[in-house]
């Protein structure tokens, strides 16, 4: 696992959306894993910034996003859909067809989990898998003492994390309280993958998650045991940090 360490959050912001644009320039037809959330906005905004001013294309690859509220359609402002498609999928030129998100309203949710994996593997797996890290160590909606095995599931999300995302919707009591999320078995078989985490909130949980023992009470900390895993921090994300290991970007 490498470290990178990142002034401030916007150079890291920016440092995450120059890998993945180096990545796709390497190889167009990448698979991408793609998260959401706060943190992500500045990832996307730089990949916008880069499409623009630089013709990143994006017409080739295919992107898989790791969870979606269940019993969100995909129209309403709260759900992974309408984030990815007004902070990037209207914003680039991705072939529409090649953007993969789980259906939270599905009437067979047990059915969409097994076809979201099917599709994963029919696209030749995920090349480059983006994430974060929840404040309770949670890795996508994988809450804390997931199975490492899991697949892609329906997953009940605990107190901390909708007290954590609750704010983010108009009315906190209307938050889901369950979530399709890729398992953290899907995630690890992914080739390479980026953790990015920002805010002196995380700090804590950065470190215990990078620096103390692998366990299933902070799915995060599986990030250990990947062979092509790079933690991107800014300054305040990495307070606790104290490996000497922790590269300065």
């Amino acid at each position: 696992m490498k470290t990178q360490i990142c002034s401030n959050a916007q150079a890291a912001a920016k440092l995450t959306a120059d890998i993945i644009a180096r990545e796709l320039r390497a190889n167009p037809r990448l698979v991408l894993g793609l998260a959401t959330g706060r943190t992500m906005e500045g990832v996307y905004r730089e990949l916008v910034r880069l499409h623009a001013k630089e013709k990143l294309d994006f017409s080739r690859c295919k992107t898989f996003n790791l969870d979606e509220y269940v019993g969100l359609p995909s129209g309403d402002s709260q759900s992974y859909h309408f984030f990815m498609k007004e902070r990037l999928f209207s914003r680039v030129n991705i072939n529409l067809r090649s953007m993969h998100l789980p259906d939270g309203m599905s009437p067979d949710l047990d059915a969409e989990c097994a076809a979201y994996e099917k599709k994963i593997k029919d696209a030749g797996g995920i090349d480059l898998q983006i994430l974060g890290i929840g404040q309770n160590g949670h890795l996508g909606f994988n809450e804390p003492h997931s199975d490492f095995a899991a697949r892609t599931h329906v997953q009940t999300l605990s107190l901390a994390t909708r007290t954590q995302n609750a704010p983010l919707f108009p009315d906190p009591d209307a938050m889901p309280r369950r979530a399709i999320t890729m398992g953290v078995g899907t995630i690890m078989e992914a080739r390479q993958c980026l953790l990015l985490a920002t805010g002196r909130e995380k700090a804590g949980m950065v470190a215990r998650a990078f620096q103390g023992p692998v366990t299933n009470s902070i799915p995060a900390s599986v990030a250990q045991r990947h062979p092509r895993f790079t933690v991107i921090l800014d300054a305040d994300a990495a307070a606790e940090i104290n490996s000497p290991a922790a590269a300065a970007a």
